[in-house]
């Protein structure tokens, strides 16, 4: 599917990026993949990183908030992945404007950009917190997704899409927990601090989030919402599993923080199906036949809802120290 086609990836420089690039780089054999970022250095790093693929990566300096630039990056391109974003929490909270220019405007910017240029298909990444949104990074990113979604609505006769895939802190990236205890544990600690002893989380990869966007791109007919079945964890057993024995001190979930990661809510279930590995929440509109998205799934209960808490798949200490060993830390 990818063979062939030129891709470009928003905050392409970032871990999703990365990882994403080296997938599609070892698997398929694509025309070229364009990165799309604000920072030369990272690209730098990156550019020296995949030297032995330069035939087939462009590196554009450019910022989501430039139309006009994403315009011209878009220009030839197949495939989008919009990976960029304001992502941290307290940095939006302080500076709300500037989240809401990348996270909302930014995002209208990629869907213009990728209409006027002729784009087959757009993956948006999406996050557990734009459900339900307690802080303003979840704002933006639940307008994002609503953008990104209405978005099959202005494609006409075009042939395009577009859709969402949502995961939640992958494991070893700056978002997750296991960095700080990691940090603490290499300095000498001997006690993790744990926000609340009840919270849970979800574990994905970033392996499993790049499959999961590359099933977007294969599957996706318009307005879907793509979303892993993946196992939980109490963040009690993660610093057990990190640092057996440990003292853990009660710190309290901070602003913004949820005590549970939630993909799907009981108002989502009327549109969500399941699937072998993974759930879609289905548009509730129609905007035409051709993008008419036909559900061969099992249609989740009435009040179903996808919870880091209310999960069948839960992952122990030993399998949780089984998996760290494959972590790579941001």
């Amino acid at each position: 599917m990818l063979n062939n086609k030129s891709i470009l990836i928003t905050g392409g420089t970032g871990s999703f990026g990365n990882a994403f690039t080296r997938y599609v780089l070892e698997n398929y054999d694509p025309k070229k993949i364009i990165i799309y970022s604000r920072d030369e250095f990272k690209q730098h790093i990156m550019r020296e990183k995949f030297k032995e693929y330069e035939a087939k990566l462009r590196f554009f300096i450019g910022d989501v908030r430039d139309r006009d630039r994403l315009t011209r990056a878009l220009e030839g391109v197949d495939y989008c992945i919009h990976a960029a974003a304001l992502k941290q929490v307290p940095a939006c909270e302080y500076n709300p404007a500037e989240a809401i220019k990348t996270n909302i405007g930014g995002a209208q910017n990629v869907i213009d950009a990728a209409l006027d240029m002729g784009v087959k298909k757009v993956v948006a990444l999406s996050t557990d917190k734009a459900v339900n949104p307690v802080n303003l990074y979840g704002g933006t990113k639940l307008v994002s997704d609503k953008l990104f979604i209405a978005a099959n609505a202005y494609a006409g006769n075009k042939d395009v899409c577009f859709a969402i895939v949502r995961y939640g802190n992958v494991a070893g990236s700056r978002g997750s927990v296991i960095p700080i205890f990691n940090h603490i544990i290499k300095n000498g600690g001997t006690e993790l601090p744990v926000t609340d002893y009840r919270m849970t989380r979800f574990w994905i990869s970033l392996h499993q989030g790049v499959e999961l966007v590359v099933k977007a791109l294969e599957e996706a007919k318009g307005g879907e919402t793509f979303i892993s079945k993946i196992p939980s964890f109490k963040v009690t057993d993660l610093a057990e599993a990190m640092l057996p024995g440990c003292k853990m001190k009660e710190v309290g979930i901070r602003v913004g923080e949820k005590l549970h990661e939630v993909m799907v809510t009981v108002e989502d279930c009327m549109n969500t199906y399941e699937y072998d590995k993974h759930f879609i929440i289905y548009p509730q509109m129609v905007w035409s036949e051709s993008r008419r998205a036909v559900p061969t799934g099992k249609k989740v209960p009435e009040g179903f809802s996808y919870s880091s808490g209310n999960n069948t798949e839960w992952l122990g200490v030993e399998e949780i120290r089984e998996l760290l060993k494959s972590v790579k830390y941001d």
